[in-house]
């Protein structure tokens, strides 16, 4: 049988074949050879011959990409979810969650949430977002706006949610469920941000898709991007990177670059390529301190 890993607790592995899920062990040999089985991990799974009902993982299909925080793999897309108030819109911190999905080949679907707040900010922001290659969507996750819009674009993904703390991930989850699965905490008034409720990450079968809720992150770190890598994570860029006057031009100092042209007609909005030079120089200052 052929099924995706959708739990994993003390050394079992809870794996969906579609007709039923299968409690099984994982085959010492993967532990020789350093290899984990994961959540997302889409695997072989053999009849345990000395426990009625459970199984056996005996191969782990090619992973097509792997998250760390949460330890996820084979995630296609991702609902990156913000909000311009409670708590306020970080800009810079969003675009970072684009660059670690496009890092990741994650296709990122951004989530304005709580509309019914505030929706001047938001809207701005994202169709300025939208004009540079990206999807947005505009919810309100506590009264169930928006939430059919979302359940379209399951069907045949790995899904998580990401985004800052306190922006509504797991009050839009259990909304798309029907059903209360992950716990929602209340904005702490004090500090202006969200409790971590989200105790645990597991997919959970929906739409015919998984979905998988994930702690919020207050900053993230991209000490992992290189210098040559980073732009290529701007869709943006993408139709003109290679029209640069030197094939190896980062779009920063270099003469004829088509980038840095395009910037000043307007085609490529200019905070946005301000966030790369800042995100640049931060891998190049990186780089002399090694």
């Amino acid at each position: 049988m052929q099924g995706v890993i959708v739990k994993g607790i003390g050394g079992l592995y809870y794996v969906d074949c579609e007709e039923r899920v299968i409690e099984c062990k994982a085959r010492g040999k993967f532990r020789h050879k350093g290899l984990s089985p994961m959540i997302g991990d889409e695997v072989v799974v053999e009849d345990d011959n000395d426990h009625e009902g459970k199984g056996v993982i005996t191969k782990i299909l090619d992973r097509k990409n792997q998250l760390l925080r949460p330890a996820v793999a084979n995630v296609s897309q991702a609902f990156v979810v913000v909000s311009s108030k409670n708590p306020d819109l970080n800009v810079t911190l969003l675009y970072k969650f684009l660059l670690l999905c496009e890092y990741n080949k994650v296709r990122p679907i951004i989530c304005f949430n709580k509309m019914d707040i505030e929706s001047e900010n938001s809207k701005a922001i994202g169709e300025m977002l939208e004009k540079s290659g990206y999807e947005v969507l505009y919810l309100q996750g506590k009264h169930g706006v928006g939430i059919e819009g979302l359940k379209a674009k399951i069907h045949d993904n790995i899904t998580v949610f990401c985004g800052p703390s306190g922006v509504g991930k797991s009050t839009i989850l259990n909304k798309v469920l029907g059903r209360e699965v992950m716990k929602t905490g209340d904005i702490s008034n004090k500090l202006k941000r969200g409790k971590h409720t989200t105790r645990h990450s597991e997919l959970v079968r929906v739409e015919g898709g998984f979905l998988v809720d994930t702690p919020g992150f207050s900053s993230l770190e991209l000490d992992f991007i290189e210098k040559d890598e980073l732009k290529y994570l701007l869709p943006e860029f993408e139709p003109f990177n290679e029209e640069c006057k030197f094939n190896n031009c980062v779009h920063f100092k270099e003469p004829g670059c088509k980038v840095k042209e395009m910037v000043e007609v307007g085609r490529i909005n200019e905070s946005r390529y301000e966030f790369y030079i800042r995100t640049l120089e931060e891998i190049i200052n990186r780089g002399n301190r090694k």
